[in-house]
């Protein structure tokens, strides 16, 4: 690892990085800033993110920010979140700029600001598959109330434009083998309590497409696939989270089941490159945000962890062994980008490579101490 004099038990002590202070994001974001697009859209602007300790929100304030160093825009930002505390050593040195703003507040609550905004990126919502089951009343309503309040909010304003961080979860289980399409549609199991995700999503987006009617503003609604990187927590629960876990103690890989599903994996700073893509140069109201080329099986990004850092010799370990001796790839579930692609923007980050950069960030720290 690069910090050799870096105990054991402080890496498996640890949840998370302070993002901020990593040059890998540093890296990242200074990557995003220098795309040739029409950042002077930005000037002057009051921008809202919610959700802002999230790993995605916190790659678009990171770009942001960067922009403004680059461009001299003018711009400010403020970063919306629930724990204040726990978002401050995840902000780190970022909390000494003039041109951000940390903001307690809880989207579900109506709320009057202190400044108006003029575009607001909306990522404000329990995201960790462990939560929609927990608590499917906080993650419905942050979907739809949030929603709903922050566009009341823009409103108000006058503010300009309103970006949903939304989800391929609001296909549902589509049919067939190809990705998927944004004009696609599957079925959805909406009774179920693990529903609050998918269709507090759909109702976001049908809030948006309202306003946006309605008031004139700029609705967008982004699509994400299943999106990896810096800014994972190792707690989050969900398999990429799990993997890069494994790797940062030093362990195996360990497998739940033979990892036959395909999904469309993309690095977290292709995807918020791809963000801006769609909200300075787009024309659609709804795009899909994936790396085709990322359209890989569970097991194989197992696989593509395990082999991170060599040295290491980590393998698969299968719960259970027959998993690990019989293995068939099931039809494609990923998204097609092809509508984003139009726009010019390609992911750069190839699978080793982002993966390579998720140990990264944790390997340069500084930590964040957690359960384990």
């Amino acid at each position: 690892m690069a910090n050799e004099d870096r105990s054991v038990d402080s890496v498996s002590e640890a949840t998370d990085v302070v993002l901020f202070d990593t040059p890998v994001f540093s890296e990242d974001v200074a990557r995003i800033a220098a795309a040739r697009l029409p950042w002077e859209q930005y000037r002057n602007a009051e921008i809202l993110v919610t959700g802002a300790s999230g790993m995605i929100p916190m790659y678009i304030v990171g770009s942001l920010l960067a922009v403004n160093d680059a461009y001299d825009l003018g711009l400010h930002v403020t970063g919306m979140v629930r724990n204040r505390e726990k978002a401050e050593q995840r902000f780190g040195s970022a909390l000494k700029r003039s041109d951000f703003t940390l903001l307690a507040g809880d989207v579900i609550d109506t709320k009057s600001f202190e400044q108006d905004f003029s575009t607001i990126f909306h990522g404000a919502s329990p995201a960790r598959p462990s939560l929609h089951k927990s608590s499917p009343v906080t993650t419905l309503k942050a979907n739809t109330l949030g929603t709903i309040n922050l566009l009341d909010a823009l409103v108000e304003a006058g503010g300009k434009s309103f970006v949903l961080l939304s989800s391929s979860e609001v296909y549902g289980a589509v049919q067939g083998s190809e990705l998927i399409g944004e004009d696609d549609e599957g079925t959805l199991q909406h009774f179920a309590p693990r529903a609050s995700y998918s269709e507090g999503k759909r109702i976001a987006e049908t809030a948006l497409a309202a306003y946006a009617d309605e008031f004139g503003i700029k609705g967008l609604s982004l699509r994400f696939g299943h999106i990896y990187g810096p800014g994972m927590a190792l707690d989050d629960g969900r398999v990429q989270a799990d993997f890069l876990a494994d790797v940062v103690r030093g362990r195996n890989v360990r497998m739940m089941s033979a990892g036959a599903a395909t999904r469309t994996y993309t690095y977290v700073a292709d995807a918020v490159e791809g963000l801006f893509f769609a909200h300075l140069c787009g024309e659609e109201q709804v795009y899909n945000v994936a790396d085709p080329s990322g359209n890989i099986s569970i097991r194989e990004l197992a696989q593509t962890f395990a082999a991170a850092r060599p040295e290491m010799k980590l393998e698969l370990n299968f719960v259970n062994p027959e998993d690990g001796r019989s293995f068939s790839p099931v039809a494609s579930l990923g998204l097609d980008a092809a509508k984003l692609t139009a726009l010019g923007w390609s992911a750069a980050t190839g699978i080793e490579a982002g993966v390579s950069r998720c140990v990264q960030s944790f390997e340069e720290g500084p930590l964040i101490a957690g359960r384990a």
